[in-house]
């Protein structure tokens, strides 16, 4: 009898070991699919072409049959679903590129080509002038 409870420790051991590993697998695979449902929500969301009729439609069936929708529509709407998330990061570039050349202000030479037109038409000095073109060139 001590020769089965000493396998049994054994093997609960090395069970728990394995049980680990399922348990890391499986927590890995549900983000894994809570990211994709995330994914999928929000480009039903960020599509303008589709129907809201369809929309609700997508949704009810990721409520009710969850895994299977998500491969159909990674599947029918996958390439769409890449175009839509490339347009956003394009839109979402070009809005920081923006606003950091809004923030940055004006390069040396334009100040220096502003100050050579207030210059021309009389506004400032030569002094003032050569001021700016110091400031701007430092």
């Amino acid at each position: 009898m001590r020769f089965i409870d000493t396998a049994v420790e054994y093997h609960g051991f090395w069970g728990s070991f394995w049980d680990l590993i399922w348990w890391f697998l499986a927590v890995f695979i549900f983000f894994a699919y809570i990211m994709a449902l995330f994914s999928v929500i929000s480009d039903l969301f960020r599509d303008r072409k589709l129907n809201g009729w369809w929309k609700a439609v997508w949704i009810i069936f990721l409520i009710f049959v969850p895994f299977l929708t998500l491969l159909v529509y990674l599947i029918a709407r996958g390439p769409g679903m890449a175009e839509r998330n490339q347009k956003e990061v394009a839109q979402a570039q070009q809005a920081a590129d923006s606003y950091i050349k809004q923030v940055a202000g004006t390069s040396p030479s334009d100040e220096i080509a502003k100050a050579k037109g207030l210059l021309d038409a009389g506004t400032i000095t030569q002094a003032e002038y050569d001021s700016i073109k110091a400031k701007a060139l430092s």
